[in-house]
């Protein structure tokens, strides 16, 4: 194999109460995609940061085109030809797409005017490159979570960069904009770029990634080539262990009605009618834009209805906010845990008991002794990787938080749990975890709407799934009735009864 353009050896880093990295090493070859791959808090982005410059390595080496060297922060390593692209979006939405791509380094004249149509041009050429159908005069806000993504995507590309990190960059991309995406990795790697690709869909690993890294509690494991190993050995490598079953299913109790939603019609949802039972994993399929999201958050009151009813426990509830839904006893874990799920700046503790406050106060004063015991159980029953409930949240690893929002909502004590792609950006072990105590509270009778993407995942783990298409349903299957091919047919608009014909 030709020598590394890039490699990190022996890289330790410490933080108050954790070693993220230790012994941590990586090489990055030209012309190959390297996964990197390991647990949330393996230490996969620290990683990438202390590469970066963002953070200052405690031992270790960085050579970068044959050289040692040390980068003094992002700017640093970009200017350098190395460039990363972040799992949190890092992008102004009031800007538009063009301003957001070259935003700090503007194409100006020689008297500091800033060159506009040039500009458009040079960003509208990296969108066709990437099939993005939007102009670069666009408003970033008025971009899906999706199309957002793909914007980052091109502001990377911009930077013509020898080696480019992708941190979970297919996260909240269509399997279209997916597509697009790897053909652009694959030009990329034809021209000789090295690829840092970190992703817990271990699908793509073998689609799109040459070699494979592996890190666990900080520590490098191992290095192969991806078409030495299959799905079962990487995962050994990831976790420790082998992993006996993915989608740990759990048969329904077949509990009577618990809600019972009837001709819901408000913000791109359209006479949607179904029931939930107690004990039950409803499972919504369906593509990006169907309707999926934007159903759970009427029937939660973050989006306004305009006809319809939901009745819960037979009794009809009208939530107009959030709070409301709260209180009539639905819970709504949402898919952008930056945007909606947490706020970062609060700590492990403040963020999980904050929706669950009346539960944890008697009058006006909080029981704090009650509310740090309660955080510690979720900690211990989810297996959440801090050093203490007092940690701020922004620290932790993406799984990690995700975790933290899920422990949010369960805080209530809902009747119905809405999980709204609850394992986006969790790794195969940590998926399984959580995927064991949806069925404990199901097991208790909690009733759970999974919405997911992952068709595998709503197949695995649901009793019955409804598929939405232009904001209605398209199909409903019993678990033993549903298949992949069913699932997709009624998402692209194909009504259940063409289907079964």
């Amino acid at each position: 194999m030709v020598e590394p353009i890039l490699a990190l050896s022996q890289i330790d880093k410490a933080f108050p109460g954790v070693k993220a990295l230790d012994g941590a090493s990586l090489n990055v070859y030209p012309g190959r995609v390297m996964a990197l791959m390991g647990e949330n808090g393996a230490g996969k982005s620290t990683l990438m940061k202390v590469l970066t410059g963002i953070y200052t390595k405690d031992a270790g080496d960085i050579v970068y085109q044959q050289e040692r060297t040390t980068f003094a922060g992002p700017r640093n390593s970009q200017e350098a030809g190395i460039s990363i692209i972040h799992q949190e979006l890092n992008l102004i939405p009031e800007l538009t797409i063009a301003e957001n791509i070259f935003l700090g380094r503007e194409k100006t004249n020689r008297f500091g005017r800033i060159l506009w149509q040039e500009m458009y041009q040079d960003a509208d050429r990296l969108l066709a490159r990437l099939n993005v159908r939007r102009r670069s005069n666009t408003p970033l806000g008025q971009l899906s979570l999706g199309e957002q993504q793909m914007v980052e995507i091109a502001k990377a590309l911009s930077f013509e960069s020898k080696v480019i990190i992708m941190d979970e960059p297919t996260d909240a991309l269509t399997d279209t904009e997916t597509e697009s995406l790897f053909s652009v990795i694959r030009e990329l790697r034809d021209q000789g770029c090295g690829i840092v690709y970190i992703s817990h869909r271990l699908k793509e690993i073998f689609e799109i990634c040459d070699d494979v890294t592996v890190l666990r509690d900080g520590k490098f494991i191992g290095q192969r080539l991806v078409e030495e190993i299959d799905e079962d050995a990487l995962i050994e490598m990831m976790v420790g262990r082998k992993l006996d079953e993915q989608y740990p299913r759990m048969n329904s109790m077949n509990g009577e009605i618990s809600m019972e939603v009837s001709g819901l019609t408000g913000s791109g949802v359209h006479d949607v009618s179904f029931v939930l039972k107690r004990g039950e994993i409803l499972g919504i399929s369906g593509l990006m834009g169907a309707g999926r999201t934007e159903l759970m958050k009427v029937i939660y009151g973050a989006f306004p209805r305009e006809k319809g009813e939901v009745r819960l426990d037979g009794k009809v509830v009208s939530p107009n906010t959030p709070q409301e839904g709260l209180a009539s006893g639905i819970a709504y874990i949402s898919e952008d845990r930056k945007g909606d799920g947490l706020v970062l700046g609060l700590s492990v503790k403040d963020n999980m008991s904050l929706c669950a406050l009346n539960h944890l106060s008697k009058g006006m004063q909080i029981n704090h002794q009650n509310e740090r015991e309660a955080v510690a159980d979720f900690i211990r029953l989810f297996n959440i990787k801090t050093p203490s409930q007092d940690q701020i949240i922004g620290n932790l690893s993406g799984g990690n938080q995700q975790k933290v929002a899920i422990a949010k909502g369960l805080m209530t004590r809902p009747k119905v749990l809405i999980l709204d792609e609850p394992t986006r950006g969790v790794d195969v072990g940590a998926k399984k975890e959580i995927y064991q105590l949806i069925n404990q509270f199901k097991a208790e009778g909690m009733s759970i709407i999974l919405v997911s993407s992952e068709m595998p995942e709503v197949l695995g783990m649901s009793d019955r799934i409804l598929v939405m298409h232009e904001g209605r349903i398209s199909g409903e299957f019993e678990a033993q009735d549903a298949n992949q091919e069913n699932l997709l047919a009624c998402a692209v608009g194909k009504h259940i009864h063409e289907v079964a014909a």
